[in-house]
């Protein structure tokens, strides 16, 4: 739950940015990019499409401003409709290719380059499963499952009810350890991925 002092002072960021206050845009700019960039890239798995469908998230932000009423953080209404400017992408799209590196450079301390091979080839065959799901399950799954996001936030972020939320997790898991079944490493990726089940 987010207190209200927060709450309030997030509606006057708002208000000082739907007027037309640069330096509250760029204060708003700076506070919701990297968690709205977060959100988009583990529903999408590539910077390619990023970078621009971010831009296009921003130019929604701003124009909505006037309609935020502070029942959540800012930061989180940023996300819902980072959310939505890429699903409305995805389900727009021409049939996808397989794109992804999702996974960071190794520190000195990280696995061997054959476990990070296989790490990012699970991850690429993750990816190209998930562009043959429809949005709705895609974007849940991911929020869920890839990114640990909890249930009840991933409702709040697709403006989804948490029944909703919870049968497209279930939906896209099943469907995702179907395609997998025959690639062992896959699988075994796929299984030791955050549950997704916690509300």
């Amino acid at each position: 739950m987010v207190a209200r002092p927060t709450l309030d002072a997030d509606r006057q960021l708002a208000a000082r940015c739907a007027s037309g206050d640069r330096a509250a845009q760029r204060e708003l700019f700076a506070q919701a990019r990297r968690p709205m960039h977060a959100v988009m890239y583990r529903i999408l798995g590539s910077n390619h499409e990023v970078e621009d469908l971010l831009q296009d998230a921003f130019v929604s932000v701003f124009r909505s401003l006037h309609g935020y009423r502070g029942e959540s953080a800012l930061t989180t209404w940023c996300c819902t409709i980072a959310t939505r400017t890429t699903w409305a992408y995805l389900e727009r799209r021409r049939p996808p290719t397989t794109r992804l590196e999702l996974v960071d450079d190794p520190a000195d301390d990280a696995p061997s380059a054959t476990r990070i091979i296989a790490a990012r080839a699970a991850l690429k065959q993750l990816y190209a499963i998930l562009d043959k799901l429809e949005p709705a399950q895609r974007i849940s799954f991911t929020l869920a499952v890839v990114d640990g996001r909890s249930l009840a936030e991933v409702s709040e972020l697709t403006g989804a009810s948490l029944v909703a939320v919870k049968t497209r997790v279930w939906r896209a898991r099943r469907e995702v350890e179907r395609r997998a079944a025959r690639e062992p490493a896959l699988l075994e990726f796929v299984t030791s991925l955050a549950p997704g089940d916690e509300p």
